[in-house]
């Protein structure tokens, strides 16, 4: 005797909507062969020069192929700064459109390596030849592949990372020196002082060169009181900010990099009294790292 399986529909439709769910996470595949970790000069949201960095720059020299299908917008072929709110000097690059109004930037190019073809091209799929990384752009001396994608409507760049596949292990985040600076300037370093005066303070770790946190967290006393995220940098007033508590408030480079060695967690309000003042970093693959420093705030 047969009997229908009424569970087979409801399996297969989460089959589907599991697959789909993934199609639009990851929706760009690695644009280069390297893909492992350690396949980075610098990370989405690093220190840059003067501002913070909207690419992901690679560190091996090779052949660059398109991440998913597109449309040419762009094929630049020399040096130049005239591109609105692009904060660098792409080199020779190649800029593609893609669904949901974004766009991928394919920059430090090397001119002989570019194929002839590319500037007569309209659509372009995914996985097509597009050069091989150079140092035709800001990093002259290194050949890599600077790499970004742009939200063309908000005028956002996004980690290229949140968009990929992520495949091996993380670089490991370090905790660093807690350090923090009251209102008027004086920086107290909590490796071997735990009491201030009660007040405003900016909270900073030591920066790492190369591997970055998705995200920063500071909680007093157990509760979350500021959130950095890293997944995205928004355009304001010709400048790239980091967001923080979803977006309610944003940091300049200059608030996030005061100096070549810190790097800002948060900003918090020390009342009178005993406070757990808990900072955690965490990775893209949403690895924390935490420690909790108990403070006496008179």
């Amino acid at each position: 005797m047969k009997f229908k399986n009424h569970k087979l529909p409801f399996l297969i439709a989460i089959i589907v909507f599991i697959t789909i769910s993934c199609i639009s996470v990851f929706a760009f595949d690695w644009p280069q062969n390297s893909n492992s970790t350690d396949s980075f000069f610098s990370y989405f949201g690093q220190l840059r020069g003067n501002t913070l960095s909207s690419s992901l720059i690679f560190n091996q020299n090779e052949e660059i192929h398109a991440s998913d299908d597109g449309n040419m917008m762009i094929f630049i072929s020399e040096h130049t700064n005239d591109f609105g709110w692009f904060e660098s000097t792409l080199g020779n690059a190649i800029i593609m459109s893609h669904d949901d109004n974004l766009a991928t930037v394919y920059a430090n190019l090397d001119e002989e390596e570019i194929p002839q073809s590319i500037e007569t091209l309209s659509a372009i799929e995914k996985g097509t030849f597009l050069g091989v990384s150079g140092n035709s752009g800001w990093q002259d001396g290194s050949s890599c592949l600077e790499f970004q994608v742009i939200d063309r409507i908000k005028h956002s760049s996004i980690n290229p990372r949140i968009l990929m596949p992520r495949i091996g292990e993380e670089l490991p985040l370090d905790i660093g020196r807690i350090t923090l600076d009251d209102a008027n300037g004086t920086t107290h370093h909590l490796s071997n002082e735990r009491q201030l005066q009660s007040g405003y303070y900016s909270v900073y770790r030591t920066r790492q060169e190369v591997a970055m946190p998705a995200k920063t967290i500071i909680a007093l006393n157990g509760t979350t009181v500021e959130t950095i995220q890293y997944d995205t940098l928004k355009e304001s007033s010709g400048k790239l900010c980091a967001l923080a508590n979803n977006g309610s408030k944003m940091y300049s480079v200059e608030q996030i990099y005061p100096d070549n060695d810190r790097q800002l967690l948060g900003n918090v309000q020390l009342t009178r009294g005993h406070v757990a003042l808990t900072i955690t970093v965490v990775n893209i693959l949403n690895t924390a790292r935490t420690t909790t420093y108990n403070l006496e705030i008179n």
